[in-house]
């Protein structure tokens, strides 16, 4: 062999030595407490300060119970009526009302400040955590760890661990009082990690951002989130619609826009029959069941709360919950 291929040789197999060593390890390579190991590095290589980070982890552990609900999550077989009944239930509107009414100088407040109605405040609080009484009591960095470790979508749970890692560094709460649900959401609002660095606030400026037990930091937040994602406080989400006969179903779908004035003249209508309301905006035709079911206008706001969470039906609640608490 020449002398130029010899250190070729060579070189490729430093380079391959080089990327094996750089590689990351999968968690199925390693104990729960070395891999843990390496969360703590990676927390501490983005300056978070070593005593803080020992805090949150220290009681870390792997919850068998969250790796059931996570693969044994049910599939979905509502149809968008079902779903609207359990979720936009009399009962659920009734205590909607209630708290609205009950909060109504503290909302009124903070839905000046963001710009975002009242009514949807309370809408995103009820269906989320039904008015802060179902939160989840999961330990949340030990749920994160368990979710990150397992492997089958580690990278957006370690992200998300490592932004509960940062909570608790910047002294927003407690490790043993950061609670919620399986899979990481938070609080009253159900924010993950992320969302709460991102949207949170201390509505009363203390620093704190508690989201599980204040509801002027609760609603707050929830405002804030909207406000960001770009809601319009004079519009509502759209509104349930008729179609005329043989519609042409071709045009429905979120990305096709339209003039609510040339909708109103291609036959569609308000529940009744009554001309739409007159709105110098574009609105979107949605059909969530098909031909069959109902038909929605939809608004750029009902957009903002598909940001919050991808799902017609979801944002649909809460329109549809909205509406009912006024």
């Amino acid at each position: 062999m020449s002398r130029l291929l010899r250190r070729r040789s060579v070189s490729v197999m430093l380079l391959l030595s080089a990327l094996v060593a750089t590689a990351p390890v999968c968690a199925a390579d390693m104990d729960f407490k070395s891999w843990l190991a390496g969360v703590r590095q990676e927390a501490i290589g983005q300056g978070m300060r070593p005593q803080s980070v020992d805090r949150a982890l220290k009681d870390a552990h792997p919850i068998d119970r969250v790796l059931e609900l996570d693969q044994r999550q049910p599939e979905t077989t509502l149809t968008f009526d079902q779903y609207i009944e359990r979720v936009v239930s009399q009962a659920r509107i009734k205590a909607g009302r209630d708290r609205l009414a009950e909060n109504r100088p503290l909302l009124d407040e903070i839905g000046r400040r963001y710009g975002v109605q009242p009514k949807f405040i309370v809408a995103l609080w009820g269906i989320e955590t039904d008015f802060g009484r179902v939160t989840g009591d999961f330990p949340i960095i030990s749920a994160l760890a368990t979710l990150a470790y397992d492997g089958r979508r580690s990278a957006f749970f370690r992200r998300e661990l490592i932004a509960a890692i940062k909570i608790v560094d910047q002294g927003y709460i407690k490790p043993e009082e950061m609670t919620g649900s399986w899979a990481g959401a938070m609080g009253q609002s159900q924010f993950m990690p992320s969302s709460y660095l991102q949207y949170a606030v201390s509505y009363r400026d203390d620093g704190r951002r508690d989201i599980w037990h204040r509801r002027e930091d609760v609603f707050a937040s929830i405002a804030n989130y909207l406000a960001r994602l770009g809601w319009h406080g004079d519009e509502s989400w759209g509104r349930r619609v008729q179609l005329p006969a043989n519609f042409d179903a071709s045009l429905a779908g979120k990305d096709i826009r339209k003039p609510v004035a040339e909708w109103q003249r291609l036959g569609i209508r308000q529940i009744g029959g009554s001309d739409l309301p007159p709105a110098a905006r574009d609105a979107s035709l949605i059909l969530p069941s098909g031909t069959d079911g109902p038909a929605l206008l939809i608004y750029d706001n009902f957009r903002a709360v598909l940001r919050w969470n991808n799902s017609t039906y979801f944002a649909a609640a809460v329109g549809y919950l909205a509406d009912a608490l006024e």
